[in-house]
């Protein structure tokens, strides 16, 4: 039986890949911690929509979705971490608004948030190493979460570019090829380019628009990483660069991304 949204899909993949990253990658995950990033993510949607009335309260997927981000990408020692994390990441949504849209990613504003405010917080962009497999799992099932709600031009402009970037040092400094490929077979980079710089209620509404900011981030990305030494610019990048959207939904107005549940799956607007 197919699932009827495409978020249960998204549900589905990144659950897949908590028990793919402890089965085959020795994560020391703590069960209890990813117990509360779902119960506060969860809880937190649910009060906040009953306090305001912005989100249908009964409609809890997204929170669903952020706690999992969470848990795959965020270590802590201490469970009140995840929980300001998730905490902030829901309540971000309902904070940081223009119109009826947020524009900051939920799940990478609480991994942002919990570095900023915790002393305990820490992400481990290589904790998927570089097998060749990992990349072949997220490309397939985030092109089939990307074909649904078309936004591959996103995907498509960030690690375009990012590539390029990335090449055109290599050649400038004279390294060999393996020294390219060893920085971008990165399987967060990849869980990064397909799963969150692509959630389609934050980036901007107009493909031109999407394409400028996910270009921004790369080239921020791309400083911040050879130039500064920061092992985890792509979150920094993306929460730097998510105002934004703002603008570019200003200078490029289309129509505003809506999810919609129907028998054939999830609908939606696009330009």
């Amino acid at each position: 039986m197919l699932l009827k949204d495409i978020r249960d899909y998204q549900i589905l993949f990144l659950g897949l890949f908590l028990v793919v990253g402890i089965g085959t990658r020795d994560w020391t995950l703590r069960p209890e911690l990813i117990g509360v990033a779902i119960a506060t993510s969860l809880a937190t949607q649910w009060i906040l929509s009953l306090v305001t009335g912005k989100e249908q309260m009964t409609n809890l997927r997204s929170a669903l979705i952020t706690s999992l981000g969470l848990s795959l990408l965020l270590r802590a020692d201490h469970w009140t971490t995840m929980a300001i994390a998730a905490a902030s990441a829901i309540a971000s949504k309902f904070i940081f608004q223009v119109g009826d849209k947020h524009f900051f990613n939920p799940a990478n504003f609480g991994i942002i948030s919990a570095l900023i405010l915790t002393p305990d917080a820490w992400v481990s962009p290589g904790q998927w190493g570089e097998e060749w497999w990992y990349g072949l799992l997220f490309a397939g099932t985030g092109g089939m979460i990307l074909q649904r709600v078309g936004r591959w031009d996103t995907t498509a402009a960030f690690l375009g570019s990012y590539s390029l970037l990335e090449a055109i040092r290599n050649l400038w400094l004279g390294w060999t090829w393996d020294v390219y490929w060893h920085r971008l077979m990165s399987g967060s980079l990849l869980l990064f380019a397909l799963f969150m710089i692509t959630d389609p209620r934050s980036i901007p509404n107009s493909r031109i628009g999407r394409v400028v900011w996910a270009v921004c981030i790369a080239g921020l990305t791309f400083i911040l990483r050879n130039y500064f030494f920061v092992s985890t610019a792509v979150f920094w990048a993306l929460f730097a660069l998510a105002p934004l959207t703002i603008l570019l939904d200003v200078l490029w107005v289309a129509p505003q991304f809506a999810w919609q549940e129907g028998d054939e799956g999830a609908l939606y607007r696009r330009d």
